[in-house]
């Protein structure tokens, strides 16, 4: 599975969300509100998630192993630093 492309959407102030991607793969499938987070050890991303009925957090879409999920995140890391030149 390849990713075709990435959209970046800049979130203004001074919080730790930075941004917004969307990833599309293989020009057929998309996830959108990845989210781009300033940690303590510098950007990550967090996957899409909403809350369940007990306050719970879930991801609704994640990838299966850490190779795909670094791939993913160097790959949002890098357009996010492209949009910030």
């Amino acid at each position: 599975m390849e990713i075709t492309d990435i959209r970046i959407k800049k979130v203004e102030g001074e919080n730790k969300l930075k941004a917004y991607a969307s990833v599309t793969f293989d020009d057929s499938f998309v996830i959108h509100n990845i989210k781009v987070i300033q940690g303590n050890n510098g950007l990550f991303i967090a996957m899409p998630s909403r809350r369940t009925r007990s306050g719970e957090m879930k991801d609704v879409a994640h990838p299966i192993n850490s190779q795909f999920r670094e791939k993913i995140q160097n790959a949002i890391l890098e357009a996010y630093q492209a949009e910030q030149q």
